[in-house]
């Protein structure tokens, strides 16, 4: 075992002595070491319910013929971090996460890991460092929150973004405002549509790294528990087995699980962390293939944001086990860690709604989620969730007004000053210039909110909440800190976007854009100390998965 090179022999005494005091007995110590890295604190709604499941975890490890040993690691919540000075830290964290589970897993010497998290750059950060260390591991999520009750009617986070811009458009009252804001989010779990957190639960069971069902389960639930209590006790089969996450993170369960969040019309943001993953696997994996495979694959459920299905639904249709099984002539072979290949999961699941998950004959969208378009303002991709796109605005022309800061865009959208027809560029927030890649959902509710949705297009080199819906494209590479054409745009130029075809173009010649790049200068880092500072000079862009340089 691995354990071994902290146990065994006589030169190891000192640090059986150490472990000794840790409370563990010389009987369990011939025991599989495994290591369960839990994101739990009291910040984020998606963990406060972990302390439960790291109960059943640690009962499942002891029943499997394991010693289990809990260590934490950090979390932050992207929407309390949105919109002022945390949004910097939160996609910059991921790495944070990822080397800091390599770290004690490394100078532990575990046998074997149980990741319990949850929510947007915990679980990518988390698989990551799996990619990385490559000895056998398992992933429990912990869970969806249910929906919020507001009147007689379901609501979500999402609700309570867009309704700012209602209260400032006189749509609605601070009184209602404050009686939504306490029943949006009614207790523990990750925010309950299809945003970044949910889809990067449903992209890990898709891999194979949690066990079936796992995505889609709520928090507090007891089927939740029973995942928990079952990944702990199968990970030391793991071990025995030496089922790694290599063994399970192929090429072809990446390109699965591409494939399954384009029939959910998941979060953009996948196509930051899905290409890291691969990187720590040492994968190859272009954002080009989410445009390849979304271009053959239906997209089969209308979840929110841009649709009215919450994971709630999704988990009574039969979850990830029922979207796999429409698809189980379009599979690739690919072991998961249930013991059982996706496509056997896939075959065993069962759709309980057609309507929740349909049918690939009777798909909402003959394409999936996502489309990378290029052009003359995004020479290497940028992104868009087309399928919360109307077909009216799949096709715009409008003209620029230029920000460069997201502070800027929302006190110029709060006051009125973005009219219908505008293409609101927000730059300088991606990953180097942001620095940390900001997400907007702060301005993209407020557009809804107040009635823009249908009107105005949204651009930036900084990216989108999973809970974004309407023609916001992100990712532009390169970014405007890069000296990419992004970066030359003027207040009053012609942007036009076409989905359908795949462009994003700036209306203006080849010579007239030379001539402005020719005189363009870097700006000075926003932040000047601290780790971001050398986050930001290390980071690529967002087309890499804002992957870090060696």
């Amino acid at each position: 075992m691995r354990s071994d090179r902290i146990k065994k022999g006589l030169e190891r005494a000192p640090h059986r002595s150490l472990l000794f005091a840790t409370g563990i007995t010389r009987s369990e110590l011939d025991k599989p070491m495994i290591g369960v890295a839990t994101s739990w604190n009291d910040l984020i709604p998606g963990h406060i319910g972990m302390r439960d499941l790291e109960r059943f975890i640690e009962k499942g490890v002891h029943a499997g013929g394991g010693w289990p040993l809990f260590f934490g690691v950090p979390g932050i919540c992207d929407g309390i971090a949105m919109g002022h000075m945390g949004m910097h830290y939160s996609l910059a964290s991921r790495e944070l996460i990822a080397d800091m589970v390599e770290s004690v897993a490394m100078a532990h010497a575990f046998d074997g890991l149980v990741l319990l998290t949850n929510c947007d750059k915990i679980t990518p950060g988390m698989l990551m460092a799996a990619a990385r260390l490559d000895i056998p591991t398992i992933v429990v999520t912990a869970g969806a929150m249910h929906s919020g009750n507001y009147r007689g009617s379901r609501v979500n986070l999402i609700s309570a973004f867009e309704a700012v811009g209602k209260v400032r458009k006189g749509e609605m009252s601070e009184l209602d405002l404050a009686e939504l804001e306490t029943c949006a989010c009614p207790g523990p779990g990750s925010c309950q549509g299809m945003y970044t957190a949910n889809t990067m639960a449903c992209v890990t069971e898709s891999l194979g790294m949690s066990l079936p069902g796992c995505a889609t389960a709520l928090a507090v639930s007891g089927e939740k528990r029973r995942i928990a209590f079952n990944s702990g006790k199968r990970i030391v089969s793991m071990v025995k087995e030496d089922l790694t996450p290599r063994k399970i993170m192929t090429k072809n369960a990446f390109e699965n699980a591409i494939r399954i969040d384009m029939a959910l019309g998941g979060s953009t943001n996948t196509t930051l962390h899905i290409p890291a993953i691969a990187h720590e696997a040492g994968i190859e994996l272009s954002i080009e293939a989410f445009d390849r495979i979304s271009r053959t694959t239906p997209h089969l459920c209308n979840m929110l944001p841009g649709g009215p299905t919450y994971m709630e639904d999704l988990d009574a249709a039969g979850g990830i086990p029922g979207v796999l099984s429409r698809f189980t002539k379009m599979l690739k072979p690919s072991p998961t860690v249930s013991g059982r290949s996706i496509v056997d999961n896939a075959k065993a699941g069962r759709v309980g709604n057609d309507d929740v998950i349909r049918t690939l004959n009777n798909a909402y969208h003959k394409e999936g989620g996502i489309a990378v378009l290029k052009g003359n303002l995004a020479p290497d991709g940028c992104v868009v969730k087309q399928t919360a796109v109307s077909d009216k605005m799949k096709k715009f022309e409008g003209t620029a007004i230029v920000f460069d800061s997201e502070e800027e865009s929302m006190k110029a959208i709060l006051a009125g000053k973005v009219k219908a027809g505008h293409v609101i560029v927000i730059r300088y927030e991606g990953p180097k210039g942001g620095p940390g890649m900001r997400e907007m959902l702060s301005p993209t509710s407020a557009i809804s909110g107040m009635g823009l949705g249908e009107s105005v297009v949204l651009l930036t080199d900084g990216r989108f909440s999973g809970g974004t819906r309407g023609p916001c494209i992100g990712h532009i590479s390169p970014e405007a800190a890069e000296g990419g054409p992004i970066s030359i745009v003027k207040n009053g130029d012609k942007i036009v976007l076409d989905i359908p075809s795949r462009t994003l173009t700036l209306k203006l010649s080849n010579v007239e854009i030379k001539k402005r790049l020719a005189k363009w200068k870097p700006r000075e880092p926003k932040i000047k100390s601290g780790w971001l500072a050398r986050y930001a000079k290390v980071v690529t862009s967002a087309n890499t998965g804002a992957i870090l340089k060696a």
